[in-house]
């Protein structure tokens, strides 16, 4: 298959082509309008979308559900499937029927998705919960297309973390994503830790989150490595609603990567806070393209999004472009970009105190990524994403360095305050 045929396609065409289930009528409709992402495509500008558009695509078949193992706090996802989940939450697979389906979505490829996913895992929380899910791919140079749904009952809490194994799907595509339902007082943490290596399967996941009245949501993604990929991300806040998304990127090579997203205030009193960090190596090209509308109902919101970025190298581009879209006049927002080398009055400052000077690279690097990873709660995760990013940085699993010299961590911070 290859998706490019298939933007112009009426929407009866789309349903007989993907076989889609007539519940997917909407999507189907919107995909019509739209058409498949270009490069000239706002959403997909700075992202080499048409290869993999006009790539001769064979299609992952999903099997039948399987004998699912029981685990204490881990849900998996192998190809699509669930294949283990803790006995404590409620999963449900193919309800598809039953998806609010966003119509307003800015990303085609949210709608594709939804048109060849055959179903939907739907995660429903009625209890506090904290669980890892885990996505496994194994289909190399295939597209492989599915989709979660994750409910949150009134007054639940949920940390959701997420992990990727993908080794054996070298070349695939993946077309996935989350559509998250947070119901009224209730407050959803989605954590994502990502790595990806020169070679490895390319990840485009588009997201729809609906905060409702008096709910919160936190996003915290983390991407690094070699490899290229996108996250796409359309968030609304109803009255009172609130939400905190924070993305670290330390990309290499010529990797291709970043965040694209819409958080729009549909509500009274709604908050919305975006940080961005990206630190780029080589010939990576980082990506931050985020919108924050509010509309004429959204009075006295309060959204504030800022995007900061590192270039390693001569050869390293940011493509950072916040905005806003508003409405009304009752409201507090602010955004803001930079974008520059590592300090150099603060790397002197520390070869002044008899440190190295790629060491002393090091600690700055690690203290402008700290902020993030630090910002989270639960330590267990914090100590999972510091291993993630020094893998990624250093190639080892911990940092001697950092660990035992001279107070390092220490004075790095004393240096960035300075």
């Amino acid at each position: 298959m290859r998706p490019v045929l298939l933007g112009a396609m009426s929407p009866e065409s789309l349903m007989e082509e993907l076989q889609a289930a007539p519940s997917r009528a909407l999507a189907a409709r919107r995909l019509s309008e739209l058409g498949m992402p270009t490069r000239k495509s706002e959403a997909y500008r700075y992202f080499e979308i048409d290869p993999l558009m006009e790539h001769d695509w064979e299609v992952a078949s999903i099997a039948p559900t399987a004998e699912i193992e029981e685990t204490q706090r881990q849900i998996v996802i192998t190809d699509g499937v669930v294949t283990a989940l803790p006995a404590d939450v409620e999963v449900q697979v193919g309800c598809s029927d039953a998806i609010d389906l966003d119509g307003a979505h800015f990303d085609p490829l949210y709608y594709l998705g939804h048109l060849m996913s055959r179903e939907v895992i739907s995660l429903r929380f009625r209890k506090d919960a904290k669980v890892t899910i885990v996505h496994r791919y194994t289909r190399p140079a295939k597209l492989l297309a599915y989709r979660t749904a994750i409910y949150l009952d009134a007054n639940v809490h949920v940390q959701i973390a997420e992990r990727y194994d993908g080794e054996g799907a070298c070349g695939a595509l993946i077309l996935s994503g989350h559509d998250a339902f947070v119901s009224r007082d209730a407050a959803l943490t989605l954590v994502k830790d990502q790595t990806l290596r020169i070679g490895d399967y390319t990840p485009i996941f588009s997201h729809r989150i609906k905060v409702d009245s008096q709910a919160s949501c936190r996003l915290h993604s983390f991407d690094f490595g070699a490899g290229s990929g996108l996250q796409l991300i359309k968030a609304e806040l109803h009255e009172h609603a609130r939400i905190d998304a924070d993305h670290l990127l330390y990309a290499t090579d010529h990797s291709r990567r970043g965040t694209v997203s819409q958080i729009v205030h549909i509500g009274q009193s709604s908050l919305s806070t975006q940080r961005a960090k990206n630190i780029l190596a080589e010939k990576a090209r980082g990506i931050f393209d985020a919108l924050i509308k509010v509309e004429h109902t959204g009075k006295y919101t309060k959204a504030h999004q800022n995007s900061k970025a590192i270039l390693l190298n001569d050869g390293a581009y940011m493509a950072s472009k916040p905005q806003l879209e508003i409405y009304i006049d009752d409201l507090e927002a602010s955004h803001g970009s930079t974008t520059g080398q590592l300090d150099e009055a603060q790397l002197f400052y520390l070869r002044s105190r008899g440190i190295a000077k790629e060491e002393a690279r090091k600690m700055l690097i690690l203290a402008f990524a700290n902020e993030l990873i630090d910002a989270l709660e639960d330590e267990a995760l914090r100590e999972d994403l510091h291993r993630s990013f020094e893998e990624a940085y250093w190639g080892v699993t911990s940092v001697t360095c950092m660990e035992t010299c001279h107070g390092c961590e220490d004075l790095a911070a004393e240096t960035a305050a300075k």
